[in-house]
């Protein structure tokens, strides 16, 4: 414990949470070795100043070492930085060059956003790892280099690898030794001496008085989640030690610096041209089209059974009949009351009658498929926007790709 004491006190780190301490613990186990470390956690947890306490307590502390951000680096010009290149290998090549892996040559490697980096790139490192072995850009010789390689990544890289965008065989190779940063939520009770230290740093640099959070203050910013971690911590505790109104934070004050906490109980929406035609949309949208014509059939249904009363009792007024039906339909205007009653909706029962009997009646049943209705339902918004794809789609609340699909799925000329 003695030693990780010293390395918090060396490095500046602050806290004493158990998740810290282990992430401390390995970092010095393997310092020793020459082993491939890979360093995992949230953005702003600082993993560089883990990569840094591995080289300075290793045998390499006295070599070179460099921090590279993969995912800073373009993709045309990554190998070239980390290999080097032949004068006139690509354009703007005036001119050999060495690479990182050339220039730190018995040193140490930090390679931060590994997850960042191409395939290409990737089958390139792995050589590095395995061999030692690695060819500049344009050249057609094999050169050899010692150094030891430390990645780091806020990236589940091991889902990349399923997802095809990281190789598998260089995420086991770099997975030697895995060291967990911990997030800033995860270790709480860090996060009040965290802030008093960046205040105290803060007042030290510009000659003044550091703040002070009263009870209710702390526990805010003890329970505030902090996606930024550590750097974000440092940024409003230097934004309060500025604008404060007062050297005793209250409550009410500090909220005006933490950004606001999303809902977190808000439902999702289904908002029209946010779909991108993925199979998920698609079923999404099959659904709402599911609901859509059981609520149609659960109307027809109740219509039908109004009409059928009215049928088995004579006697009952016909004005007050259609009137009681008024909110959904006003078939029958009450001026006209000896003039047919037509029905509208193709899916309805079809009634011819006078105002005494009832000529003829003859039921006609409505398809129920799925398919028709969601072509019939193309076809009526593509001729309610005069074919334009593009409001017809907004119209349905669908991608316009998706309708494009439809289109060709149910040969629908425009």
């Amino acid at each position: 414990m003695d030693n990780i004491q010293s390395i918090k006190n060396r490095f500046g780190i602050i806290g004493n949470s158990q998740a810290l301490n282990y992430a401390l613990q390995v970092a010095a186990q393997v310092s020793n070795t020459d082993l491939t470390v890979l360093i995992s956690g949230e953005s702003g947890v600082g993993k560089e100043v883990f990569s840094q306490i591995i080289h300075a307590l290793s045998a390499r502390k006295h070599n070179p070492f460099i921090a590279v951000n993969c995912g800073a680096i373009p993709e045309g010009t990554i190998d070239s930085e980390l290999f080097g290149h032949e004068k006139g290998s690509f354009t703007g090549a005036v001119d050999n060059r060495k690479g990182y892996f050339e220039t730190v040559n018995g040193g140490t490697i930090f390679l931060d956003e590994i997850g960042e980096m191409p395939l290409g790139t990737q089958a390139r490192l792995l050589r590095v790892l395995e061999t030692g072995e690695y060819i500049r850009v344009g050249s057609s010789k094999v050169q050899k280099t010692d150094v030891r390689v430390i990645a780091a990544t806020n990236r589940d890289l091991l889902e990349r690898t399923e997802q095809g965008k990281f190789r598998e065989d260089l995420y086991y190779r770099l997975n030697t030794v895995p060291i967990r940063v911990p997030s800033l939520r995860d270790r709480k009770e860090d996060i009040p001496m965290l802030f008093r230290k960046f205040c105290v740093d803060f007042a030290e640099r510009y000659k003044t008085t550091s703040i002070q959070l009263d009870d209710e203050a702390r526990e805010i910013l003890v329970n505030y989640p902090w996606p930024g971690n550590v750097r974000e911590l440092k940024n409003i505790a230097e934004q309060i030690s500025v604008l404060a109104p007062e050297k005793l934070v209250h409550a009410q004050d500090l909220r005006r610096f933490l950004p606001e906490q999303p809902a977190m109980n808000r439902l999702p929406a289904v908002i029209p041209g946010a779909h991108n035609g993925s199979s998920a949309d698609f079923s999404s949208e099959r659904d709402i089209l599911y609901k859509l014509f059981f609520d149609m059939k659960k109307d027809v249904t109740e219509l039908k059974k109004m009409f059928f009363d009215i049928l088995q009792n004579p006697g009952m007024a016909h004005a007050a009949a259609f009137q009681e039906a008024a909110p959904i339909h006003n078939f029958q205007s009450a001026e006209t009351p000896s003039s047919p009653a037509i029905m509208p909706a193709p899916t309805q029962p079809f009634i011819i009658q006078d105002s005494n009997k009832i000529d003829h009646h003859e039921e006609v049943e409505e398809t129920l498929s799925i398919a028709d209705k969601e072509k019939e339902l193309i076809e009526k918004a593509l001729k309610k926007h005069k074919g334009k794809r593009k409001d017809a789609a907004l119209d349905l609340g669908i991608s316009e790709r998706t309708l494009y699909r439809k289109l060709k799925e149910y040969n629908i000329n425009e």
